[in-house]
């Protein structure tokens, strides 16, 4: 398989929370393929712009290689960075809104999570080839804050280290009246949540010719 762009995610182990995700977005990013979807008007829509990633929190945003790299020596960099990295536990998942859309964000203190995903965007970033010009400007058509403008010339992307925050997406940006209607099927939906949140794995991801996402292999965090 040929990959255009990779990143690092959380997706959750095989189990309940994995299948609703796969079911709710329509897309089995552990799998690689298409997944029936609950029989509700309008779910389609609003889970297209998430639907290509799958059922993911980023930890390392979508990235081409850079030039001189290769797949097998990334797969080998996020071994060894699962191998030294020491899982990160926080207080269970919930379902919250974030700047328009519904997404699952953990809670209580993030300090250990944090520092699960600012490893692998620091540790893995000789494998990121340059934001083009492009990309910058589309990235500064949101109004970024001066740390986030520095975040997106160091990284290539604004929301990572002090400004990352953890979050699995259901929908894309809901109309404000339609928030409540959506967020009562997403609880209808979901299976019981974690009382506890456990990070305990990375996994390599790549963006397929479909434009979509899947897992290329999941790494145990160890250290």
């Amino acid at each position: 398989m040929s990959y255009s762009r990779f990143a690092i995610y959380y997706v959750p182990p095989v189990g309940p929370l994995a299948d609703f995700g796969a079911s709710w977005l329509g897309w089995d990013v552990l799998r690689g393929r298409e997944t029936p979807q609950p029989d509700m008007s309008g779910l389609d829509d609003i889970t297209m712009t998430p639907r290509k990633y799958g059922f993911h929190a980023t930890l390392k945003p979508p990235f081409r290689l850079a030039v001189g790299q290769n797949v097998p020596a990334l797969e080998a960099a996020a071994s060894d960075l699962a191998v030294n990295l020491a899982p990160a536990i926080c207080d269970g998942l919930e379902l919250t809104t974030l700047g328009g859309f519904l997404a699952l964000t953990p809670q209580g203190d993030m300090h250990a999570v944090r520092r699960v995903a600012g490893a692998c965007v620091r540790e893995l970033d000789l494998f990121r080839a340059p934001a083009s010009e492009a990309e910058l400007a589309r990235r500064r058509k949101a109004g970024l804050s001066l740390p986030q403008e520095a975040l997106l010339a160091q990284w290539g992307y604004p929301y990572v280290m002090e400004e990352f925050r953890f979050h699995m997406t259901l929908t894309a940006r809901l109309p404000r009246d339609d928030i409540a209607v959506w967020s009562a099927a997403v609880r209808r939906h979901l299976p019981d949540l974690p009382s506890l949140f456990v990070l305990d794995q990375i996994a390599l991801c790549g963006e397929r010719e479909d434009g979509r996402f899947e897992v290329i292999h999941r790494y145990k965090l160890t250290g």
